[in-house]
């Protein structure tokens, strides 16, 4: 790289050649590695609800307790929603994460839609004791997005709310006009000891809690990341110790 003359020049193309390849063989390992963690995690969970099926089905072929054939196939009726719920939740990621979506861009009233779908889970708020507090600009604003998808990815951001939020505390929902783009911030204040980085949250596809004995698929946030990313907005996720935030970032709506 010494010197202004012409090998000099292809010195430092080279160099620049060769970090590009090294930044894009370590995204491919890191996305290998993900992809590995996923289908671990998934497959842990899906063979706890599917090795109690499996033990129940067997002791109901030898029960004849009217009242615990009952309880049996109570716990089987659980058992199954529980597996059901974990397949969803692993096709709707990968089909996410794939890009296969149909996305169809539109005018979206943000606010609207929020208000909306919070008046829809009114009893889920009202039962958790969460006190949602709303910040909305004082002009209607429009985000440039896919209805449906974006309220996929709220309805994932507020199930992961309802799931691990302190009972009784304040949930903080922002909008915020930024120009050229709007930006939707959740904040809560998290039950479990948030023990692990945003990064590793967004990446291991877990929950917080390590123990995983809550009853959330792990898959919520990556699926809302993905969400957005097909309707070319960002997510991020932020964690300052017991406070967990989420931010959706979409572009606007251009002004008629």
């Amino acid at each position: 790289m010494d010197g202004k003359g012409e090998f000099s020049q292809l010195a430092g193309n080279i160099n620049s050649i060769t970090d590009g390849l090294k930044k894009s063989v370590d995204s491919e390992i890191k996305s290998e590695r993900l992809k590995t963690e996923l289908i671990t995690n998934v497959s842990h969970d899906i063979r706890t609800p599917l090795t109690s099926i499996i033990t129940y089905v067997d002791l109901l072929k030898i029960e004849n307790d009217p009242e615990r054939i009952a309880e049996y196939v109570d716990v089987l009726d659980q058992k199954s929603k529980r597996l059901k719920q974990l397949t969803d939740d692993l096709f709707e990621a990968a089909k996410a994460s794939s890009g296969s979506m149909p996305v169809q861009l539109e005018r979206i009233d943000i606010v609207s839609l929020l208000t909306q779908g919070i008046g829809e889970m009114a009893e889920k708020i009202e039962a958790s004791a969460l006190d949602v507090k709303l910040a909305l600009p004082n002009e209607k604003v429009y985000a440039k997005a896919d209805g449906k998808l974006l309220w996929r990815a709220i309805e994932n951001l507020f199930s992961n709310i309802f799931k691990y939020a302190q009972p009784a505390s304040r949930v903080y929902i922002d909008v915020e006009d930024l120009g050229n783009e709007l930006l939707v911030t959740f904040k809560n204040i998290s039950a479990y000891e948030l023990n692990i980085s945003a990064d590793e949250l967004m990446e291991r596809f877990t929950r917080g809690d390590e123990s995983r004995s809550s009853q959330g698929s792990g898959l919520g946030l990556s699926i809302a990341e993905s969400l957005v990313h097909l309707q070319h907005g960002k997510f991020l996720v932020r964690v300052d110790g017991d406070l967990f935030k989420a931010m959706i970032y979409l572009p606007k709506f251009p002004a008629e």
